[in-house]
């Protein structure tokens, strides 16, 4: 499948007509006769492109333009126009229409113009992720979506980002926490100083003191030098703690000393260290609930959950599924030289039905994945299986294994109890469900969860699994 299109047409034989000669061109036709209609199908699916008649009997094609453009930017739009009004094409290209086809056209006139504009659109897409690539390594950040639910997320952290006030960015494991923190960092008055990562889950608690404040020469055993901590590095800027919940209580009350005070103290010194460094804290745990049980310093919280942002899970993102599945299709196709990829339709209706439980980085590893194991220039059903993934969707309230007789053989259901189970439970099932199927090979097992080795040992210390 090469792309959906939808036509909107009230005229029947250029709908049928047009159909007819894409459909042979390997593209996913939809049709609408009207507005009302053509507004229900571009809420239900996302489009490669649309050919839009100009007159249509419910609303003025040129004002269905501009609807389209407030929602989607980057979608072809071919205006389709009666022979004689060329006027009004023009106008429609300067609303955002990217190219006019005049009736009546021919068959071989129609795929030019079709061919040329999703050609046009991929090299868009590419140019998006190469103009991401440049960013990123210029510092700037970009978040990919368009939904409602990513849009408010993204409002609410560009009103506080000019700020200095501390933020705690909350959400599952593969969400974007570290994107977001850095996104807000890009957007404030900090943005041409540092900003520092630190990723508590996997610091060794005796050197985590070192780490954030520095040590002197000689304060402790392998201290050969003076080392400066991440709060004077990232002075000016923005310190990222990364999966704070994991900080233990001790540490906390260090910690919560240096967010109040800004003064820091080395390792082995007496001497205080002024700090000018913004905080923004992130997790995936419930602090709240940590709060309840002793784990986490209620002084310490409340410091940092001055502003909470919470970046929503994928399956609550659905809308911006599609794009961010283009948005990954060309960065591993220009990554390993698979030009031309595409994804089938029933290979994009299988990963849109999945809940992906490990969310952006579940399907950018997936994606990843995908691309290696395409054998020609689309991505099939069957390259999913090959890719070595277990997808299951939701139907009817009830987790359901995706089977397709074809190309899937039948695996054991691990999730009968699925809506019944926290969500640890079922992480634990489904980690120890892939460590079973790679033989223990604790590396091969972190490549497959999309998670680091040390990441792993933890979720499995935590577990209390040797």
């Amino acid at each position: 499948m090469q792309g959906n299109i939808l036509i909107i047409d009230d005229d029947t034989g250029i709908r049928d007509g047009s159909s007819i000669v894409l459909k042979r061109q390997g593209f996913e036709v939809y049709e609408a006769a009207t507005g009302e209609e053509a507004s229900h199908l571009l809420q239900e699916y996302d489009f490669d492109l649309i050919l839009l008649d100009l007159k249509l009997p419910d609303v003025n094609g040129l004002d269905f333009l501009k609807q389209i453009r407030e929602t989607d930017q980057i979608v072809s739009v071919i205006i389709i126009t009666a022979f004689g009004t060329v006027q009004n094409a023009v106008e429609a290209m300067r609303l955002g229409a990217n190219d006019f086809l005049s009736k009546p056209f021919e068959p071989e006139e129609l795929r030019l113009t079709v061919n040329r504009n999703i050609k046009t659109r991929k090299i868009t897409l590419e140019n998006i992720y190469l103009k991401e690539e440049l960013k990123k390594r210029e510092g700037d950040v970009k978040i990919i979506g368009r939904g409602n639910a990513i849009i408010q997320c993204l409002s609410q952290a560009e009103k506080i980002a000019p700020t200095d006030t501390t933020v705690l960015v909350t959400g599952e494991s593969g969400t974007g926490k570290g994107l977001m923190a850095r996104y807000i960092h890009e957007k404030s008055l900090r943005h041409s100083k540092s900003f520092v990562s630190v990723d508590c889950a996997t610091l060794v608690p005796s050197l985590f003191e070192s780490e954030l404040f520095g040590h002197l020469k000689g304060s402790f055993t392998g201290a050969t030098s003076n080392r400066t901590g991440k709060f004077e590095i990232a002075s000016g800027g923005t310190l990222f703690l990364d999966e704070i919940g994991n900080v233990s209580m001790e540490l906390q009350a260090k910690l919560l000393k240096a967010v109040e005070e800004k003064i820091i103290y080395k390792v082995g010194g007496a001497n205080p260290i002024k700090v000018d460094t913004r905080i923004i804290a992130a997790t995936n745990k419930d602090l709240k609930e940590l709060v309840k049980t002793g784990q986490f310093r209620e002084d310490l919280y409340f410091r940092l959950n001055v502003v909470s942002i919470v970046v929503p899970p994928l399956r609550e993102r659905k809308e911006d599924l599609k794009l961010l599945i283009e948005y990954f299709l060309v960065k591993f196709s220009q990554k390993y030289n698979k030009k031309g990829l595409y994804i089938s339709s029933d290979a994009m209706e299988f990963l849109s039905d999945y809940d992906w439980p490990g969310n952006i980085r579940e399907l950018e590893n997936m994606m990843e994945r995908l691309t290696i194991f395409a054998r020609e220039n689309v991505i099939k059903l069957e390259d999913i299986d090959l890719s070595g993934a277990t997808f299951w969707i939701k139907k009817d309230n009830k987790k359901e294994e995706i089977q397709d007789d074809e190309h899937f053989e039948k695996k054991q259901q691990p999730f009968e109890t699925f809506d019944l189970m926290p969500l640890d439970e079922i992480e634990k099932i489904y980690v120890l469900k892939v460590l079973e199927d790679v033989h223990d090979n604790k590396t091969e097992a972190s490549q497959i969860l999309g998670i680091d080795r040390k990441t792993l040992g933890a979720k499995l210390k935590k577990w209390g699994i040797k």
